[in-house]
């Protein structure tokens, strides 16, 4: 199923960083007007608590511990690299919720190499109500349709680079799990979704075919599917359909991936080479881009396709509409995603011909680099 065909009564699916994503889903059950049932049993936050404590996380650890140990290792990796890269330290917030999770966000403003920068991990805990089990069955068939209420656990990394220098691409990246528990703590139903997209100003062809070659070696590792599939369903997501152009010049992304994809450890292993393939799929790029020579004319068409950034993240995804409408929603992480600065221009077009508008003719009809 395409994203573009889920019902927009599913928040859960958006393709959103996942502090967003979960913390709306919690907040977004209570409209349901449904108490999701007491129960005097531990809770999976808690089980997952003792079993950190007691064994810590190993290979033979639930999927929910095992991913949330993933996504932060990944996080302290990434953080680390680019904080050797920009000269400057992450600002690191903490955060706790109250009925289990919490999670890690990092964000470095006015670095020297970027503008704007956030790495964030976030882990939830939660109860989905019998209303919100039966949309979800629409999509998830595992999910058991007679009982009153299911423990939830969400986790992801996600992560936007807006450099300073217009001629060095941003680059965004979101990798999640979802699972629902039965009362023993036992699984019910699971799904990863996720992906990586590059939004260049100036189009560098060795640039794009650097990145999805990496992204596409990564994919074919599992299958050689996943590359084309996911390619196109990021193009046709990642559009600012009310321009007729794609907010960059793509990757991948997927959604749902569950069993009947792929076993839950070949998904897992698939996530995992995802996250792994970042640095070196991007990293080459900003090293080469960061230090290029650049005026103000490159600087304003910079600052006009950021515009284009703030407009899809604004009018079409979904994930970031749902926070904002939802009532003591953390405004912050929903943001987070914005560049620092940003332009509109009235009916501004570039000269034909320059590389202004050949960086357009590639968003209006999407390439296959590879």
């Amino acid at each position: 199923m395409s994203y573009s065909s889920l019902p927009s009564s599913i928040p859960w699916y958006d393709p959103t960083p996942v502090e967003n994503t979960v913390e709306h889903l919690s907040e977004s059950l209570q409209a349901t007007g449904e108490e999701p049932q007491k129960t005097e049993a531990p809770t999976i936050a808690e089980r997952d608590n003792l079993l950190k404590r007691e064994s810590g996380i190993t290979s033979s650890s639930p999927m929910r511990l095992r991913m949330e140990a993933l996504i932060k290792e990944h996080q302290k990796k990434i953080v680390a690299e680019l904080e050797k890269l920009d000269g400057n330290k992450f600002k690191v917030d903490t955060w706790d919720r109250p009925n289990g999770g919490g999670g890690i966000t990092c964000v470095l403003q006015e670095g020297d190499i970027f503008e704007k920068a956030g790495v964030n991990t976030s882990v939830v805990y939660g109860t989905l109500p019998r209303a919100a089990i039966a949309r979800m069955r629409a999509n998830h068939k595992a999910l058991d349709p007679d009982v009153d209420s299911l423990e939830f656990f969400a986790a992801g990394l996600s992560l936007v680079l807006h450099p300073h220098n217009p001629m060095a691409p941003t680059v965004h990246l979101n990798y999640r799990y979802f699972e629902t528990a039965n009362s023993d703590g036992t699984s019910n139903a699971w799904w990863y979704g996720g992906g990586c997209d590059l939004t260049p100003c100036y189009l560098f062809d060795e640039d794009a075919i650097h990145f999805h070659k990496t992204i596409k070696e990564a994919c074919d590792k599992h299958d050689k599917t996943y590359y084309p599939r996911f390619k196109k369903w990021c193009d046709n997501y990642f559009s600012n359909k009310h321009r007729g152009e794609t907010r960059g010049i793509g990757g991948i992304f997927f959604d749902d991936l569950d069993e009947a994809e792929k076993d839950r450890e070949q998904l897992f292993a698939f996530v995992g080479d995802g996250l792994e393939t970042f640095l070196p799929s991007y990293m080459p790029i900003i090293q080469r881009r960061k230090d290029m020579q650049y005026g103000e004319q490159e600087k304003q068409w910079q600052q006009l396709r950021r515009g284009r950034y703030v407009e899809f993240n604004l009018v079409h995804d979904r994930g970031t509409s749902f926070g904002l409408n939802t009532p003591g929603s953390r405004v912050e992480s929903i943001l987070m995603s914005l560049p620092l600065t940003a332009r509109w221009q009235y009916m501004h077009e570039p000269a034909k011909g320059s590389k202004e508008d050949r960086l357009l003719s590639v968003l209006k009809a999407p390439v296959d680099w590879i």
